[in-house]
């Protein structure tokens, strides 16, 4: 069971509390209208904040010290990327996501190691599978595998990169996709390719590999 805050309760946020709620999560919703919370509906058995998502005292209200997620999922991308800021930097939330309209900000978000959902449908349903996968970079799940998109960290391993060949075969993993830093360039690999120090990489990995495989996902 997950402490989750839901910043924003338009159509997105509503529906995402909701699925929480059902999932049997301690959910809270933080939003600074007091009619905004009628779309959650008598269902509902979560608790609800009346404020602005990003102003700590809103947040203390609506539980996160003892936070697990954050889901700022605003028609905001500056509110959105404020909560994550705080939620992320001041208070070592685990898991924060936050919801992005200008696809022109996604590289810059995944640089950053900012988990989030770009789009304008289904965009509750996907931050539901990323809060319970519990992996920032999560794209989606496949039985006992995990797909993910990530930005490469090779600074743990005293190497500037590394072939996808070994990659995959140190690991026992599958890279699908992958463009250079500088977004210069993407490709399909062959394991003759080469990877460098945060380029974005598009991966399937195992379950139970995902602890160790960690290390190369830059936080």
């Amino acid at each position: 069971m997950l402490n989750v805050i839901v910043v924003g309760c338009g159509r997105v946020g509503s529906r995402l509390a909701g699925m929480l709620s059902d999932n049997g999560d301690n959910v809270c919703v933080v939003d600074w209208r007091a009619d905004a919370f009628n779309n959650l509906g008598r269902s509902f058995n979560g608790s609800t904040v009346q404020g602005i998502g990003y102003d700590e005292d809103t947040l203390i209200k609506a539980g996160i010290e003892d936070c697990d997620v954050v889901a700022a999922v605003t028609q905001s991308d500056n509110a959105n990327l404020m909560v994550t800021e705080v939620a992320s930097r001041l208070y070592d939330v685990p898991h924060v996501i936050a919801r992005l309209y200008n696809h022109d900000h996604e590289r810059a978000y995944m640089q950053l190691g900012i988990d989030y959902v770009c789009g304008t449908t289904l965009v509750a349903e996907e931050t539901f599978s990323k809060v319970i996968s519990g992996h920032g970079s999560h794209v989606d799940t496949f039985g006992d595998y995990e797909v993910l998109r990530f930005s490469l960290d090779l600074s743990w391993t005293g190497r500037e990169s590394i072939r996808v060949h070994d990659m995959e075969r140190e690991h026992d993993i599958s890279i699908i996709a992958f463009e250079r830093k500088d977004g210069s360039s993407s490709s399909i690999p062959t394991g003759d390719s080469t990877l460098h120090q945060s380029d974005l990489v598009l991966a399937c990995v195992r379950h139970d590999l995902l602890e160790s495989f960690s290390r190369y996902i830059q936080s």
